[in-house]
């Protein structure tokens, strides 16, 4: 039998069914490979060993074990976050190139620099959050204040005698946000790093400072010094007998640091999703959990719509101490 002699209905099947391979296949071909089918980089925006290095290599070692696929932590510090930020901002928008960085590329730094070689809003897509901590008023365990009270009735008795000392953005706005709320004049004193702060106020050398709890806890349980609040609305498990800075009497105080994701802008919705979808187990990893419980942080997750809408709240908190603080735009 001839293909001619075929019944009209067995040719019109056979038509369709042509039709339908070889349309088929083609869409079979245009469809892009799961996410992620290479190895992705995070990039962190402070040195190795720093908190942001710390969670990124928990997070890499779950999206390994979940997908088969290397995650390489490229350290890109500096400039208060602004060369790794850069870097992200420019990388191909397909999702290998991950900026795993904090509230100090994302929402202090356009009010602290007069220009940035990147827009924190329009050069990226939002992924999700990935934790969130607060840090710790402490003194010397020397020093004769006893509470956060004690602390404030001296600065006001002594206007500009006190100083408190910072190693971070979080630091120094925690410190400027103290002064706004009590209204009291305290000196301040910047240092490169929280640790090095931490010498002099176990020195002598200043009176004060916020800092975050990874630096300052163990020097607390060590006794050489006190801690007097909490700086967020949430007392720290770590430290449960220690008041938050409102609970002490500093009303609507409230000043964390966060950990977020973010890729370039422009990359596909669906690799957002899935990345976020990755992450987000990853903050619940065995490693993560570790981290987050030597950190005193907790984690945090979100959509990336949720993460842009946190974002736009604390870059206008941010802006409103420093401006109130009188810092000029480097």
């Amino acid at each position: 039998m001839t293909p001619s002699s075929f019944h009209p209905l067995r040719r019109r099947f056979v038509a369709a069914a042509a039709c339908a391979a070889l349309f088929g296949g083609t869409a079979a071909l245009a469809q892009p490979a799961a996410y992620p089918s290479k190895p992705v980089t995070f990039v962190v925006p402070f040195a190795a060993g720093s908190a942001t290095d710390q969670l990124a290599r928990a997070l890499g070692q779950s999206l390994t074990t979940d997908t088969k696929q290397p995650v390489v932590v490229d350290n890109k510090g500096g400039a208060s976050g602004m060369i790794a930020a850069q870097f992200v901002a420019k990388a191909p928008a397909d999702g290998y190139t991950v900026l795993i960085t904090t509230n100090t590329t994302h929402a202090a730094n356009e009010h602290l620099y007069k220009k940035l070689p990147y827009d924190p809003v329009k050069d990226f897509v939002p992924v999700t959050g990935l934790g969130k901590g607060g840090q710790v008023l402490v003194v010397s365990a020397a020093a004769p204040y006893k509470s956060v009270g004690d602390l404030l009735a001296a600065a006001k008795k002594a206007p500009g005698k006190l100083s408190f000392g910072s190693g971070s953005s979080s630091s120094r706005m925690a410190g400027e946000m103290l002064k706004q709320l009590a209204g009291v004049d305290i000196l301040h004193v910047p240092y490169k790093s929280n640790p090095l702060a931490i010498t002099d106020l176990l020195g002598g050398q200043i009176d004060m400072m916020i800092t975050d709890t990874s630096t300052g806890v163990p020097q607390v349980k060590a006794g050489k010094l006190r801690a007097l609040g909490y700086s967020t609305q949430k007392r720290s498990a770590q430290l449960p007998d220690v008041p938050t800075l409102e609970e002490a009497g500093v009303k609507g105080y409230d000043m964390g640091y966060w950990f977020a994701a973010y890729v370039p802008a422009g990359t596909p919705a669906p690799v957002v999703a899935r990345l976020n979808e990755l992450l987000a187990a990853a903050t619940r990893s065995a490693a993560a959990k570790s981290f987050y419980e030597t950190a005193g942080s907790e984690p945090w997750t979100t959509t990336s719509d949720e993460l842009a809408r946190f974002q736009a709240g604390e870059t206008q908190k941010w802006g409103k101490v420093i401006k109130a603080a009188g810092i000029e735009p480097e």
